[in-house]
């Protein structure tokens, strides 16, 4: 017999198994029925693993995030598995691919088609019926280890050249393959242990293709109806036929270049594509007579080399533009409210004085002189060194801030006088035709080599912040997107291989005892899919900068 701690949330229970047993037995003896993985003195495992010494465990439930990256994988699966099941035919015949995250779902295509496939109600609605099938009978998802190099001949005769393309650069001479009900598949982590765990999905038909629709987050609950992100589509849409043009959608394409002495030349056609892109909404801002251009996004999103260098378009058209950080518009600390747990809540927007504003953006826009504040974020108060600005006819005010394009924070200002610019970084390179790459981590990374090289921030307090920071842009940002004239990409197709040498020795430094190294090691498993590149040949100006350094703007 061996003794286990378990933790199910705060609770602890200490119990006795044999040795041997899996930590779904485990799960059930200590009476939880929603486990869907287990940490295992620290460590990530699935429910199939076996124990044979003392050990502490910590479940976790299917609204975790661990738990909900464990669901998306499933579901993913489960859905390809449902729609071969539904549609027939050879491995060859077609492929269905899935694109990237379109609000709480996953856009999909039919691509490689040799016969006609048309996506309608009625084949999605079929589709569903049989993974509701599947869920009934309770399968287990099984792992299996294969040759590496028979994965890609099995992939490669799949039409699947984006799996087989990525084995090409894996290290390892045996790989981990998942089988459900006799179909076969390559995924980046883990899966529940069943079919049983995915109950709450749906299939919903959009544009050329079909939303995978899943819960949302922390819930079982899907979204009362879902209603894609149209401008948000267009976006993504873009990128990735862009990236197709290039010959890379996906990371063995990607690598394919780095080997093929191509990365200069695709940093290159990157950056001219980026500054095209700005130079673009700028003569928009020209072409329209805007006076305040307002610009939001997302952190490590690159919002502040993107105003430097639409500040230096805009200069080329004649404007001169006028920085502004709505952070100098922030309350006295003594008005800023608290959050539930006493704590200034900064980000909210009753944390800024839009009155003082919107007042001072009236006066300029009337051909006043104002004068700007500073906030000086150590006694908490506005601080006004007669730093007066007045506004001539050709001059532009930019305008960078979490709420910028939120109604509230422009509500006296007259709309044909506004341009608001959401941006993100809205990944279009995939790891493979079933395994998406979240703009989450791409931001994360950004974010951990960023703030370790400009405030000597740890990896592990950038991660241990990354919840709350995503909490605030679900609730200050995100909601307005739509409100914006124009968004803005801001992923760099080849960011990950250039970023993979400054992040690797940050996310080996994370200690295995912090609560950060599950998500360190998983993030490093994720870089292990790229070919690192020098960075040397990165501009100055480029908007990576931002993250790396040696860029030319004051950042």
């Amino acid at each position: 017999m061996i003794k286990i701690k378990v933790f199910e949330g705060d609770l602890e229970k200490n119990i006795e198994v044999e040795t041997g047993a899996s930590l779904l037995e485990i799960a059930r003896k200590a009476g939880d029925t929603d486990a869907v993985a287990a940490k295992v003195n620290g460590r990530l495992r699935e429910l199939s693993f076996k124990l044979f010494s003392d050990a502490t465990v910590s479940l976790l439930s299917i609204t975790s995030n661990i738990g909900v990256d464990l669901y998306k994988r499933s579901i993913s699966m489960l859905m390809l598995k449902s729609a071969r099941d539904v549609i027939g035919g050879n491995d060859d015949d077609y492929r269905i691919e899935i694109m990237y995250s379109l609000g709480s779902g996953f856009f999909c295509r039919i691509t490689g088609c040799k016969r006609d496939i048309r996506i309608t109600d009625e084949l999605l609605e079929k589709i569903k019926v049989r993974m509701n099938e599947l869920v009934a009978r309770d399968i287990k998802f099984e792992k299996k280890t294969y040759s590496t190099r028979d994965m890609r001949e099995v992939f490669n005769a799949r039409n699947l050249p984006g799996k087989a393309e990525l084995l090409k650069y894996r290290r390892s001479s045996r790989i981990n393959i998942y089988e459900l009900d006799g179909y076969q598949d390559y995924y980046y982590g883990f899966m529940v242990p069943s079919t049983g765990c995915l109950k709450a999905f749906d299939l919903v038909k959009f544009a050329d293709g079909f939303v995978l629709v899943i819960p949302l987050k922390g819930t079982m609950e899907l979204p009362k109806e879902y209603k894609p992100q149209k401008s948000l589509y267009s976006i993504l849409n873009g990128a990735e036929d862009w990236g197709r043009q290039i010959g890379i959608s996906q990371v063995g394409e990607l690598n394919d270049a780095i080997v093929e002495g191509r990365t200069n030349d695709l940093i290159l056609i990157q950056e001219a594509l980026m500054e095209k892109q700005i130079a673009d909404i700028a003569e928009e801002v020209v072409k329209n007579d805007k006076r305040i251009v307002l610009i939001a996004g997302p952190s490590s999103s690159g919002k502040t080399t993107f105003s430097n260098r639409l500040s230096v378009q805009l200069r080329t058209m004649g404007k001169k533009p006028h920085p502004i950080a709505m952070d100098n518009f922030f309350k006295e600390r003594e008005n800023t409210p608290r959050d539930a747990e006493g704590k200034y809540d900064f980000e909210c927007i009753e944390a800024m004085d839009l009155k003082l504003f919107n007042d001072t953006m009236t006066d300029l826009l009337n051909g006043k002189e104002a004068d700007m504040p500073t906030f000086d974020f150590v006694v908490g108060k506005k601080i006004f060194n007669g730093n007066m600005l007045r506004l001539d006819a050709d001059d532009v005010l930019v305008v960078e801030g979490i709420h910028a394009l939120n109604p509230e924070s422009t509500e006296s200002l007259p709309k044909e006088s506004c341009f608001k610019i959401y941006i993100s970084a809205l990944t279009q390179l995939n790891i493979d035709e079933h395994n998406r790459i979240s703009t989450t981590d791409t931001r994360l990374l950004r974010r951990i080599v960023r703030d370790a090289r400009t405030r000597g921030h740890s990896p592990q307090r950038s991660i241990s912040l990354w919840d709350n920071v995503r909490a605030g842009e679900n609730k200050n940002i995100f909601p307005f997107q739509d409100e914006a004239d124009a968004m803005f990409n801001s992923a760099i197709i080849y960011e990950l291989s250039a970023i993979k040498i400054f992040a690797e020795p940050l996310l080996f430094s994370v200690p295995e005892d912090s609560e950060e190294y599950y998500e360190a090691k998983r993030l490093l498993k994720f870089l292990d899919y790229f070919l690192g590149i020098d960075v040397q040949s990165v501009p100055n100006n480029s908007l990576l900068r931002e993250f790396i350094g040696g860029g030319c703007f004051d950042i």
